[in-house]
């Protein structure tokens, strides 16, 4: 036997000590006949590995195999997307030592990947419909700068069998499945047909191309309802509708091809039995030119807001192991039957007995991919790219294993309103600060503070992904970590995810597709009125951001109305009438100096209204000064002491606390809104 010896880490620069190489040792042997095997086989090997991930030591083996031959990666590679999976894209080419070519809209221009890229070239106006979806200027850029492949991402142009075509005939490698596959899985007849044949259990269902109305409303009857009317193209949620009663299936049927051919470009629909609480539990596959086919395990992706995903987790909880094993023999088996390339995700619906079946294929990398790499410690970019060179999987089967939980949170600029209502906030980010990363905490972003979120796009703002090792000690990491997230200048649906985070059915794993709904007083709860004291925080911001903004005071007293230039100054005291707004509250404060470097809060007084004087209310007062290019303002709200950090910029305040945070924005003259986030 030839013994082989190999480590990679990417967050300990120094060698393993000698206790981690002798576990190096002891897991890896290399067999004349090439067949990879653990030393210590099974069980014992199994703890090995999970060992030399939790100290950070990644072996060499775990992502390149003995078997594997030799192969030239790419020199240039060009990411045809944007944001946070751009990123990502570049990061792996990085560290590969691959050269990379962005593209981008007008829009974009100062985008986070645009700078990451060691070249980035305009394709086009903001709209995706004039610059991302353009397959042909991509293709052009990258045979202008030498590209040898392109990687879609997700989303765009990476489910686009036409794409997939056009960069075959231009001789440039498309990192992900053949164009056939994708074709195949991307309509859902034929792709639930395919999997029937495969003995790949699908839901009962009608998925003919006859499409009259009538013929759809007797096989609708047939099934027997509730039945689940889907876009034949579909994706993403669009085009999807479910029917309670025979009553209500011609107007649904009409929404549904409506939205099919608005998004789509084809109104033709399938019809499925609705199962009741359904669980949406995917699993990751992968395979190479060579005829190898692997899983990586499975997510679950249940809670979704308008069917579309916002928190993840893998492994899938609760799941019997026999169903765990056939689900992921079933997406094995649904990968070969279409001769599939690359990283693929096969989608399941599971009912409350937990039978699976077949909803679909996402040919492309999942948004939600970071999960699986936390328990596996694959990196499935680097598979990508090394499969899409011709390299065997870089991992046989025996050989991948899951270790931990993870959770993923999508970020979003978004205002939740209800369960129907997630309200796109774009924005300039005027703060953000994420929580520490660490081999248990990671962040996935596209964007940095001063960047803006544009209304052309997804209003991802990151994602943030969690492990450790059992699904309640990373719930907790989970909760903590959206707790010290800070978003300021948009909206987000950080309160919201806390809030689903922390629910008590979500921590005993009672979860599924309508979640959300199910749960919707405690997840959107009424907006509860401001106190005093809390309009006096909001009141003391404002007045630092005054007196900064327009005149840098000089005086004793920072917040003198004599040292502000702002008109503050109606008479000995300071007098006036503030508005603000507080997720659709009115209020109307007064704000009077008392002479004693403090001022005076009432709330509810009105203009012009004399009966209120300085005293009453609650009293705040503070310095605000500049250390280290940060903003800080020391003060006290009441008979709270308030240390805090202030970012002041052009109409907008927020100002942190180390449980909380409010930011005040101008609206109009006079009138600002008010956001609290705990």
């Amino acid at each position: 036997c030839v013994l082989l010896l190999g480590y990679h880490s990417d967050s300990v620069s120094a060698p393993p000590n000698r206790a981690r190489l002798h576990s190096i040792l002891l897991l890896r042997t290399h067999t004349m006949a090439g067949r990879e095997i653990l030393a210590l086989g099974g069980v014992v090997g199994r703890l090995r590995a999970s060992t030399l991930f939790k100290t950070g030591i990644r072996p060499r083996w775990l992502s390149t195999p003995a078997t594997a031959e030799a192969v030239q990666l790419f020199d240039k590679l060009l990411v045809a997307n944007r944001g946070e999976i751009a990123c990502r894209v570049f990061s792996t080419a990085k560290r590969l030592g691959i050269r990379t070519v962005a593209v981008y809209s007008e829009a974009d221009r100062n985008a986070r990947h645009v700078t990451m890229a060691d070249e980035a070239y305009c394709i086009g106006p903001a709209p995706s419909s004039e610059s991302y979806l353009r397959g042909d200027k991509i293709i052009e850029v990258a045979k202008a700068t030498g590209a040898q492949a392109i990687h879609p991402g997700y989303g765009f142009l990476s489910e686009n069998r036409d794409f997939a075509d056009l960069c075959q005939s231009e001789g440039v490698e498309f990192i992900g499945p053949p164009a056939s596959a994708i074709e195949k899985m991307g309509i859902k007849s034929v792709s639930k047909q395919i999997m029937s044949n495969s003995s790949v259990p699908i839901v009962p269902g009608y998925f003919g191309d006859d499409q009259r109305d009538s013929l759809l409303k007797t096989e609708a009857d047939k099934i027997g309802y509730p039945v689940l009317i889907k876009a034949n193209l579909g994706g993403g949620g669009k085009g999807m509708r479910v029917v309670n009663s025979p009553e209500e299936f011609q107007s649904s049927l009409d929404t549904c091809r409506r939205e099919s051919m608005k998004s789509f470009g084809d109104d033709s629909v399938l019809i499925e039995k609705f199962v009741i609480r359904p669980r949406h539990v995917e699993v990751q596959v992968f395979a190479d030119k060579h005829g190898n086919t692997v899983h990586l395990f499975e997510r679950d992706c249940s809670v979704q807001r308008r069917h579309q995903k916002i928190i993840e987790e893998a492994p899938a909880p609760g799941l019997r192991d026999d169903v765990t094993e056939k689900l992921l023999t079933a997406a094995v088996r649904a990968a070969q039957a279409v001769g599939y390339v690359g990283a693929g995700t096969v989608e399941f619906v599971l009912d409350k007995e937990q039978n699976f079946y077949f909803m679909e294929m996402n040919t492309r990398l999942q948004v939600e991919h970071p999960i699986t790499e936390m328990i596996t410690g694959a990196d499935l970019v680097e598979w990508q790219i090394k499969v899409a060179a011709g390299a065997r999987l870089p991992r046989l089967q025996s050989d991948i294993t899951s270790r931990g939980h993870a959770f993923e949170a999508r970020i979003y600029a978004e205002n939740p309103v209800s369960q129907s209502e997630f309200l796109p906030s774009p924005g300039v980010l005027r703060h953000l600060q994420a929580p520490p990363t660490s081999d248990k905490v990671r962040i996935d972003t596209g964007v940095r503070q001063g960047d803006e979120v544009a209304p052309f796009y997804d209003p991802m703002i990151a994602k943030l992904v969690v492990w450790d090792s059992d699904r309640s000690s990373a719930l907790r990491l989970l909760q903590n970590s959206l707790a010290q997230y800070q978003v300021a200048g948009v909206d987000t649906n950080i309160d919201f995810l806390r809030r689903l985070a922390s629910h008590q059915s979500f921590a005993a794993t009672d979860v599924h597709t309508g979640f959300i709904p199910q749960h919707h007083e405690a997840l959107f709860p009424p907006p509860s009125p401001l106190s005093e004291e809390r309009l006096g925080e909001a009141v003391l911001a404002l007045l630092a951001h005054e007196s900064w903004q327009n005149h840098r005071p000089t005086d004793e007293d920072a917040f003198s109305p004599f040292s502000d230039s702002s008109g503050f100054q109606l008479n000995v005291r300071g007098r006036r009438v503030v508005k603000l707004n507080h997720q659709s509250t009115s209020y109307t404060v007064g704000v009077c100096y008392n002479g004693d470097g403090t001022y005076s809060v009432v709330k509810d007084v009105k203009e012009g209204d004399a009966d209120w004087e300085s005293g009453e209310g609650v009293r705040v007062g503070g310095r605000l000064s500049e250390r280290g290019g940060s903003l800080l303002l020391e003060g006290f709200v009441g008979d709270r002491l308030v240390f805090s950090k202030h970012c002041s910029c052009e109409r907008l305040t927020p100002y942190f606390h180390s449980e909380w945070w409010l930011q005040c924005r101008a609206t109009a003259a006079g009138l600002y809104d008010v956001s609290y986030c705990r």
